[in-house]
């Protein structure tokens, strides 16, 4: 049976993360693509996994590039490239750069790999699957982004600290752009069955919220020199696994919405069914209209960015 693969673009930190994650789990075959530039870099960072394979048990074939060539016929291409945030810096001010480097990185893949699922990590995250989407001429649910599992990560893990629970407890669920207008849902969100209004006071739910919609700049600012890459390389194998082993997994992700939530022409995190074919169905929720008025907000801001697109 011909093993699947999956090209990564981009060998920073959450590139290189990823690659490892998915290597340890051994679902595909891992081609990791960078510039020129650092070619001998990401030759270490692959010799470097594959040396572990060895201690942990998997015999994942990892490969380092910067020829796209290498990444043909891959089924799952994620593009992590771009530049990364810096402190003080919002998702908003990397629009411009990181535009014109998703569209040079999607001319590529849509050449070697034209029957392949995109998830787009780069930021600003929303503005950017869209970039990949209008000019990969993908149908749009095998164009994608990431940031509801992340969002969602972040929030459950705040919710474990505050109660001192086990983390795997909480199932929380986060909708909407990937910045400060995100939308913790609340009435959604429960610790095995138990509603979290029952467990927590309002002010300490709304506590979370606020830390949760400004997570990722809390890290920025702790690092200061770059930002987040563990949980969204974990956030990113759990789509990707989602996808190749076909697990009809119902998970929030960036997705193309022309009609559902009564939204035209956006991408934006909603909770969707992922499986082989990518967003396989866009799953609607009957809000309340306080958590309407959030995500149509939202919304907004994400359209707001949008339009500031240059393509």
């Amino acid at each position: 049976m011909k093993r699947k693969k999956v090209s990564i673009i981009g060998s920073g930190h959450t590139g290189s993360t990823l690659a490892f994650i998915i290597a340890l789990r051994d679902i595909a075959d891992v081609i990791l693509v960078d510039r020129e530039k650092n070619k001998d870099k990401i030759k270490g960072k692959t010799l470097d996994i594959l040396q572990s394979g060895s201690i942990l048990g998997f015999d994942t074939h990892v490969k380092s590039t910067v020829d796209y060539r290498d990444t043909a016929g891959s089924d799952v291409v994620v593009i992590t490239a771009g530049v990364p945030r810096l402190p003080g810096m919002t998702r908003d001010e990397l629009i411009q750069t990181n535009e014109q480097v998703m569209i040079e990185v999607t001319e590529q893949i849509v050449q070697y790999s034209p029957e392949c699922k995109i998830i787009v990590l780069t930021n600003p995250v929303d503005a950017m699957t869209y970039t990949v989407y209008k000019k990969s001429g993908f149908s749009s649910e095998r164009v994608m982004g990431q940031s509801g599992i992340l969002d969602s990560a972040r929030f459950n893990t705040f919710v474990a600290e505050a109660l001192g629970i086990a983390v795997n407890d909480v199932h929380g669920l986060v909708l909407g752009g990937h910045g400060d207008t995100m939308v913790p849902l609340i009435r959604h969100s429960q610790v095995n069955g138990i509603p979290l209004n029952e467990l927590l006071p309002q002010e300490k739910i709304q506590e979370i919220v606020k830390r949760t919609q400004n997570g990722g700049a809390e890290i920025v600012k702790l690092l200061g020199d770059g930002s987040a890459y563990y949980a969204p390389s974990a956030a990113v194998y759990e789509m990707v696994e989602a996808i190749i082993l076909d697990k009809k997994r119902v998970l929030p992700s960036i997705a193309y919405c022309d009609g559902p939530y009564d939204l035209e022409d956006l991408y934006i995190g909603v909770p969707t069914l992922l499986g082989s074919r990518g967003v396989e169905k866009i799953i609607e929720l009957d809000l309340t209209e306080e958590e309407q008025q959030q995500f149509k907000h939202s919304a907004e801001a994400v359209r707001e960015l949008k339009s500031t697109l240059k393509g």
